[in-house]
């Protein structure tokens, strides 16, 4: 992919690119990353910056108690760090006569389609005016159930909302590896939307200072590309980057998108964890939902219904088995469905143009 005149990419930041091993903020390699986004924007090209890095900030500022509970330090680090990040990226950013916005956020805010397009509203009021927003979670208010499973996820969030051209992550490592580098492993160059294979090679973790790891970057990525979005895994700390990867130049892994789905499809695909409630479909649904048709969920598939959900809440597709098959908007309520289960001849409980199947 080359980026053009008036495509938006998503730029995420990861801990440890921008984190020293000491756990501080590498101030460095955070202003040679302002100084790509500034030379895209230059170019005509908008750019939204997901940043990890509070912590890492408050780090060098403030040494919490001992008596304070490992949830409060982080609240507390990332209160006192988000404002010293925030400024090192206003300073770097002005210095190349351009303006950032901070942008703070939870999972609440993505749960319904109402605050979802009110946050895109603002993305696009900050991009019209040439303003750079950065987003990171709100970790002072976060509590366990409305956190993100990392900043991966939030940026998997914003470039679906956003209807970007690609996202490129950044991390400590040069792309997806399909074994380990110490033993010869070498970087997957392009994963098809349909591969799973690249699942063989990765084990689960997290790095050093992060909450993220690469199996959940993978995952967010093949989402993000069956929905037809272009992803790239790179090493953040590597000289010009940013601008190479989106020159075209093959570096790192590239995740090779599908056509494009809807918007409304896209924020479907990014609602786990929203779910109201959960349906379970028999074989013959499984490989109906599976082809390459265009079709719909009707009640005659359905052998099963957990949870009380309302017509327009995001419920579950699993398989007999208890394997998740895929989301979708609810076209009824739950009793509606459990009336309907099983019975030919109904209006779809899910429409083709609200259910996601992975």
């Amino acid at each position: 992919m080359v980026v053009t005149q008036s495509q938006l990419v998503v730029v995420k930041i990861g801990t440890n690119v921008i984190t020293k091993d000491d756990g501080l903020l590498n101030k460095p390699v955070l202003r040679h990353i302002v100084e790509q986004v500034c030379a895209l924007k230059k170019g005509g090209t908008n750019v939204i910056l997901v940043s990890s890095g509070a912590m890492a900030a408050g780090r060098s500022l403030l040494t919490p108690s001992v008596k304070t509970g490992n949830v409060v330090k982080r609240q507390m680090l990332a209160a006192v760090g988000q404002a010293s990040l925030m400024h090192e990226y206003l300073d770097a950013f002005n210095g190349h006569d351009y303006l950032c916005a901070q942008v703070l956020t939870t999972k609440e805010d993505f749960r319904t389609r109402h605050h979802y397009l009110n946050m895109k509203n603002c993305f696009s009021a900050l991009l019209k005016d040439n303003v750079v927003p950065i987003v990171n979670e709100n970790d002072v208010i976060s509590v366990e159930e409305l956190m993100f499973t990392d900043n991966d996820e939030l940026a998997g969030l914003i470039t679906s909302m956003a209807n970007a051209d690609a996202l490129v992550i950044l991390t400590s490592v040069d792309g997806v590896y399909d074994g380990t580098p110490n033993e010869g492993g070498a970087v997957i160059p392009v994963i098809e939307p349909e591969s799973t294979a690249w699942k063989n090679h990765i084990q689960s973790g997290t790095s050093q200072f992060g909450k993220g790891g690469m199996l959940t970057k993978c995952s967010i990525a093949q989402k993000l590309a069956i929905t037809g979005i272009a992803v790239y895994i790179v090493n953040g700390r590597s000289k010009d980057i940013v601008l190479d990867v989106l020159k075209g130049k093959k570096i790192g892994t590239y995740f090779r998108p599908h056509k494009k789905a809807s918007n409304v499809k896209r924020w479907i695909a990014h609602a786990e964890g929203m779910e109201r409630g959960k349906v379970v479909v028999n074989k013959c649904a499984v490989d109906i939902l599976r082809s390459p048709e265009t079709v719909s969920l009707l009640p005659v598939g359905i052998v099963n219904v957990e949870g009380e959900f309302e017509k327009g809440d995001i419920v579950q597709i699993c398989q007999e088995n208890g394997e998740k098959l895929g989301l979708g908007k609810a076209q009824y309520n739950a009793e509606r469905v459990r009336s309907l289960m099983g019975e030919k001849g109904q209006k779809p409980f899910i429409h083709y143009d609200f259910l996601f199947v992975t």
